[in-house]
């Protein structure tokens, strides 16, 4: 599988790699945001995100899997990407090797591949990403109910 656009291939040891980095340090996060250019006023991402104390131990993400930054906070570094389809293709190379986050992997990936054609679409997708919120230890306090909020904006609309 090609790891990245000019054409580098990510080894069997690079994808473990980048799996274990993932389960201990990374985070995958479902957003559901407004948007007035969609259908529906909203939209779902997927946002990828692994933090390490020095932005050194993450600059060579960039560069393997082709994507993502990595910015700087006050205490520790963050390599992050928002880009769907690369988010799509990096949870594929990872799924054999990863250990602890199988199920947000699974949640992850239905998300980004189910088109939002109808309000059934988007309360799914919303109702995945609430359940895939569980799973993040920080978003447990500060976590919304997505779906909730999408389908009242939904009903204020009929």
């Amino acid at each position: 599988m090609k790891a990245s656009a000019v054409g580098k291939r990510c080894s069997v040891a690079e994808r473990a790699y980048c799996a274990g980095l993932i389960d201990g340090d990374g985070a995958i996060m479902a957003i559901i945001e407004p948007h007035s250019e969609k259908k529906f006023r909203f939209r779902v991402r997927i946002e990828l995100k692994i933090t390490q104390k020095n932005a050194r131990d993450l600059t060579f993400l960039v560069r393997l899997l082709g994507c993502g930054s990595v910015r700087q906070n006050r205490t520790t570094s963050d390599w992050l990407t928002r880009d769907q389809k690369e988010i799509a293709r990096i949870l594929e190379l990872i799924r054999p090797y990863s250990k602890m986050k199988q199920k947000q992997i699974q949640h992850a990936l239905e998300i980004v591949r189910t088109p939002i054609r109808e309000k059934r679409d988007l309360m799914y997708v919303a109702r995945l990403a609430d359940s895939l919120s569980k799973f993040n230890v920080r978003s447990k306090n500060r976590r919304k109910n997505y779906a909730k909020v999408v389908q009242e904006h939904l009903s204020s609309n009929d």
